[in-house]
């Protein structure tokens, strides 16, 4: 297969397009920036259409994954590029594949588990999952993640492309051994003791591993009855406290500092970030994969985590040697 995955330069592309690649695949990366991998990269601007657009006009697979980190503080002129990013990427993805005389087959879009409620009383599948933007106790900064979310769905569902069939990813936290990724960052809090409970823990953390992601992929890719929104997540989502605890016996450190809420809000002000990331609870579970028959390699965090600790102490001792490149942000 061809496969093109726009803004496939971060660390979750990078992780997709070698795993494409070492299955045989044919995979060509649209960036906005230049780096030298073993694949394909071509330059775009995520907004408007270019020589790109040839690439996308007889390819088998579309996976877009564009869209600026939320990462940071959410200030008027983050808030614009967040939302723009994914919004007028995704618009042009599917001008792209509308023009196209031999459409890919399908169109897996990038969206994410954030979509859904903050909630700890029942967990949200693709069916009764409750949406978020209505919850009376959260901050009112939290409801932007909500209109991200919402829109870049609405971009999805408005792309006229007949021939191709579209599945919204609703992707929780993708965990890998890459620098540069979430569980990297996790782990480093871990390692300098300051993985603790985050708040007052009770927060559902969604999560799968990288494994299962990328067989998750192939599955949807290869059956043609699959489109709309799909959870990518492990069906068991844990409490934040329960989640660290985890972590840290995987590592093998008994000392975790926990954060109050107060001394988060404080430190993200430092750290150019929002609390929500760490505080919104997130019950997310994979409803349309279970019933469809996949099976998870880690459907639960303890040994998910072991192997990942495991893998990430192999790569930076190979690390340390030349021998991994970092991996850089789309």
């Amino acid at each position: 297969m061809k496969i093109v995955i726009p803004g496939g330069s971060g660390q979750v592309g990078t992780v997709a397009a070698r795993h494409f690649a070492e299955g045989g695949h044919e995979v060509v990366v649209l960036s906005r920036t230049s780096r030298r991998l073993p694949w394909r990269v071509l330059g775009w601007d995520a907004k408007t259409l270019g020589p790109w657009a040839h690439e996308i006009d007889g390819a088998d697979v579309v996976l877009n994954l564009a869209g600026r980190s939320v990462n940071c503080r959410y200030t008027e002129a983050n808030r614009r590029e967040i939302l723009h990013s994914r919004t007028e990427s995704t618009r042009v993805v599917g001008e792209a594949i509308a023009r196209a005389q031999r459409p890919p087959r399908v169109w897996l879009q990038a969206s994410t588990a954030t979509v859904y409620a903050h909630r700890f009383d029942a967990p949200n599948d693709e069916a009764t999952g409750i949406l978020g933007g209505h919850e009376p106790d959260v901050p009112a900064s939290w409801h932007f993640s909500i209109t991200v979310a919402t829109a870049w769905e609405r971009a999805l569902a408005a792309a006229e492309t007949p021939k191709t069939r579209k599945v919204a990813l609703r992707s929780a936290m993708t965990m890998s051994p890459e620098r540069g990724g979430i569980f990297d960052t996790l782990l480093g809090l871990v390692r300098k003791g300051l993985g603790g409970t985050c708040g007052d823990g009770r927060q559902y953390v969604s999560w799968i591993h990288e494994a299962d992601f990328l067989a998750a992929l192939d599955w949807i890719i290869a059956r043609e009855h699959l489109s709309g929104a799909i959870n990518l997540a492990a069906p068991e989502p844990l409490p934040n406290a329960a989640f660290m605890r985890t972590l840290r016996e995987a590592w093998g450190t008994r000392i975790g500092l926990p954060a109050t809420r107060w001394m988060l809000e404080l430190g993200a002000i430092f750290l150019r970030t929002e609390t929500e990331l760490i505080l919104k609870s997130r019950r997310v579970v994979p409803g349309r994969l279970r019933a469809d028959g996949f099976s998870f390699t880690y459907p639960h965090w303890r040994p998910a985590a072991d192997d990942l600790c495991a893998r990430w102490r192999e790569a930076h001792s190979n690390e340390n040697h030349g021998k991994v490149p970092a991996v850089q942000a789309c």
